[in-house]
């Protein structure tokens, strides 16, 4: 085995663990805080993915770009729960799913309008652009700076869920929503904060994968699909299910991605191992979720059972 290639393949599936991380956190704490399905989630990925690009074309600076983007990504959250989301509250979920679709749509046609139909690409800046040797793995400046990001953001969310006052304020009201209320805490605000943070946290990812990538329309629709698995094998509600899930997640699509068919070969012949195998790769995050779904409903890490 080539252990300089497991190395890098391992590296790359942290790196996209990082990033489903950051989508799936805000997710999380949208859906067991609130109790809504948000599928227009991954439109503020989108959102801060072009945002950024044209930030970064104006000013030439990355970094201060990034900044101002989260903030711009922030006032959009806020907005879409002001006006959107906090109407649907009181709906069934099937509610949530068809406005919250629809807000796919009005995205995606906004970025059309906005953008044009063509990405946008934000070239990195030289000190980003080079390698890093290690033990004689080579590694992408740019990857390290991803998984330090994404690192960064987790420590601070434990310690903002953990240590801080807001942090008290959701995990009660992840908890215990009714008490929340009745102990005259202003839900509204907690849920407008709430669901812009995780449309921030979305939007970060965006700008973080948008230099590998591009930013594109519709880029978050598939991405989405895969953070709501992470979400529910973490447990719906966890911060904590949600990072270790998604790390999980990230590493076994990449190693299957990389080496399944290696493995079918042992079995079949090298054609079907070639042909089967990336079938089998897009499906064994779904295995997985279904397999947590089948033994364990709750997730990995559940939060305290909640009171609806």
């Amino acid at each position: 085995m080539d252990w300089q290639l497991l190395i890098s393949q391992l590296l790359n599936g942290l790196q996209l663990g990082m990033l489903l991380f950051l989508l799936a956190a805000g997710l999380t704490l949208i859906f067991g805080i609130m109790d809504f399905i948000n599928l227009s989630h991954g439109s503020f990925y989108m959102i801060g993915a072009f945002v950024c690009a044209t930030l970064v074309e104006r000013t030439g600076s990355l970094i201060a770009s990034v900044v101002i983007a989260v903030v711009i990504v922030f006032g959009v959250g806020l907005l879409v729960e002001r006006f959107v989301a906090r109407k649907l509250y009181a709906h069934d979920h099937l509610d949530q799913v068809l406005v919250t679709f629809g807000l796919i749509l009005i995205f995606d046609t906004l970025a059309h309008l906005i953008w044009g139909a063509a990405g946008m690409t934000i070239p990195l800046p030289a000190w980003l652009n080079g390698q890093i040797d290690i033990a004689g793995v080579i590694i992408p400046g740019y990857r390290v700076l991803i998984i330090s990001a994404g690192l960064a953001v987790v420590v601070g969310l434990f310690f903002l869920v953990t240590r801080s006052r807001l942090g008290m304020l959701i995990r009660a009201g992840a908890s215990n929503r009714t008490m929340v209320t009745a102990l005259g805490v202003n839900i509204d605000r907690l849920y407008l904060v709430v669901f812009a943070l995780g449309a921030a946290l979305a939007g970060f990812a965006g700008m973080l994968i948008a230099p590998i990538t591009e930013a594109s329309i519709g880029m978050g629709n598939e991405i989405i699909i895969v953070a709501f698995v992470v979400v529910i094998v973490g447990g719906i509600g966890s911060i904590k299910g949600a990072f270790v899930s998604a790390i999980l997640i990230g590493f076994i699509d990449t190693l299957g991605r990389s080496y399944l068919d290696d493995l079918l070969s042992l079995f079949l012949a090298t054609r079907y191992a070639e042909t089967a195998a990336p079938a089998l790769s897009a499906m064994t995050i779904y295995i997985l979720m279904a397999s947590v779904l089948a033994f364990r409903p709750q997730g990995l890490f559940p939060p305290a059972s909640s009171m609806r």
